[in-house]
């Protein structure tokens, strides 16, 4: 069956774009370009799961990316989709053709020193929302904690004198974080303003202007506006918040299963992909510092 049939297919029945039809060409004639070539086959409709699988291989060989690589790999389930939906073929090869895992995405921290400007440099207005809006990003950082559990934290859960707070996390799970003294002062602070502003001296420990509890949408908004005062970075919410805390802390040398107990992760699994983030700092660091790191073979 003749690959130019499906192209119009594609153009007359699912009108994709012109574009769209030109790639799915391209990657139709490379693989039937590998399979006259390493496979002995005239068309590729002749093709079965396993040649399928050894141009998946094949690509995979060339360094080709995992996304690359299912992208071609979906071109195909749809040519062969097409050829089995009329009736050119009793099975489809590819439902046996499993593709390759994307490699999972790296946690994006921001940096410390633009942190580091947006504590120091960075000006918040002296009434309550903007103190409360400053502390919010202290507390986050400083803690690992996240935004859900940000907003369930009351007056009662911090304890000023030992310089620890009870997290609420998930599953009803609690866990004690400890803080600064630094955090603790400005801690004390905020809740006098709070008391002062709104009367309450018990509740959420966050309010609204309005001295009703917080809720996820502003707390996002928040902390990005502020983020990206300082940061390029494209995750710029609260979670990059408590990304950066454990990213800096594996940075800093600190055990793995004491990161672990911080964030309130129940796997150490969840918390390894830090691990991950310091090797690549480190490599990074190599590359920029070394002598012989020029190449990417002195790397390895």
């Amino acid at each position: 069956m003749k690959i130019a049939s499906f192209l119009q297919y594609l153009t007359h029945e699912k009108r994709f774009s012109q574009h769209t039809i030109k790639a799915y060409g391209k990657d139709l004639d490379q693989f039937l370009e590998y399979a006259e070539e390493n496979c002995g086959l005239n068309s590729v409709a002749e093709a079965t799961h396993h040649h399928i699988r050894s141009f998946v291989v094949h690509l995979i060989s060339e360094g080709r990316q995992a996304r690359t690589v299912n992208r071609k790999l979906s071109t195909l389930k749809a040519y062969f989709r097409f050829l089995t939906k009329r009736g050119h073929l009793k099975a489809d090869p590819t439902l046996k053709v499993a593709a390759p895992k994307l490699p999972k995405r790296l946690p994006a921290a921001i940096q410390k020193d633009a942190l580091q400007h947006l504590f120091t440099e960075i000006t918040f207005s002296a009434d309550y929302e903007g103190q409360r809006d400053r502390m919010i990003l202290e507390l986050l950082y400083a803690t690992g904690m996240r935004r859900s559990e940000l907003i369930k934290l009351r007056v009662a859960d911090l304890d000023l004198s030992k310089r620890q707070l009870l997290v609420r996390g998930k599953g009803s799970k609690e866990r004690l974080v400890p803080f600064s003294q630094q955090l603790s002062t400005q801690l004390q602070a905020h809740i006098e303003l709070r008391q002062a502003t709104f009367q309450q001296t018990d509740g959420p420990l966050f309010l609204t202007a309005k001295g009703k509890p917080l809720y996820p949408k502003l707390v996002y908004n928040i902390v990005k506006r502020y983020l990206s005062a300082v940061s390029s970075s494209e995750q710029r919410g609260p979670h990059a918040l408590r990304h950066s805390f454990a990213t800096h802390l594996s940075e800093n040398g600190a055990e793995l299963n004491a990161i672990k107990a911080l964030l309130g992760h129940s796997s150490l699994a969840s918390t390894q992909i830090y691990t991950h983030n310091s090797i690549e700092r480190l490599r990074q660091v190599y590359q920029q510092a070394h002598p012989s790191a020029g190449s990417d073979d002195a790397a390895g």
